[in-house]
């Protein structure tokens, strides 16, 4: 199976962990990255090719992965001169999910316990297009849920924007993992330029 890190973003919420390596390479214990933490989950959950989008310190990635011999995995990279946001991102590696019927997509900066097997399962039980990890807890932007929980909208408290009004379902926080139905590519075709992939998630579920 296929997945994708995330990790082109500047690392802003790390700093100054950030400021001389990128935010994967960021410890959690002594010789232990985030993103070493990352890709062992993906392993257990039955990964074995990975694609990176680089954009911070790209060199100090390619360099680090190397040097542990590419976690025993098929590693690929694409590079971003601008960043493009997470759906810019997923867009230019398309072509490698191409033919794919379900793929991982999991940010770089992300360290959690979530049973990635337990949560693919879910996904191809439902027949969904994509399924996120969300939780209840405080943040700046928050998904917003149905009583069915499909993805309705969502909302970004960071322009100083009040909290929308919901009269039924649920404002979470996205948690930055995503198990993603290959047929989703075809939202991505006709965007341009750097875009979130809430908002291609948003178009297709219409």
């Amino acid at each position: 199976m296929k997945a994708m890190v995330f990790a082109a973003g500047l690392g802003t919420r790390l700093r100054p962990f950030t400021n001389e390596k990128p935010k994967c390479l960021v410890e959690i214990a002594p010789g232990v990255t985030l993103l070493d933490a990352v890709i062992q989950r993906l392993k257990q959950a039955g990964v074995d090719e990975i694609i990176l989008n680089l954009h911070h310190f790209p060199d100090q990635i390619k360099s680090y992965v190397a040097a542990q011999g590419d976690y025993a995995l098929q590693v690929n990279y694409t590079f971003e001169e601008t960043l493009l946001d997470t759906g810019g991102g997923l867009r230019d590696a398309a072509d490698w999910f191409r033919g794919e019927e379900t793929f991982l997509i999991h940010n770089s900066d992300v360290y959690t316990n979530l049973d990635l097997t337990k949560m693919l399962t879910r996904h191809q039980s439902a027949g969904a297009l994509a399924t996120l990890a969300v939780s209840q807890r405080k943040t700046s932007r928050y998904l917003l849920f149905d009583d069915h929980q499909h993805l309705a909208g969502w909302e970004d408290q960071r322009q100083g924007a009040p909290p929308m009004e919901l009269l039924s379902g649920q404002r979470l926080a996205f948690n930055g993992i995503h198990v993603v139905s290959g047929e989703f590519l075809k939202y991505l075709e006709t965007e341009s330029g750097p875009f979130s992939i809430i908002a291609a998630y948003l178009k297709a579920a219409g």
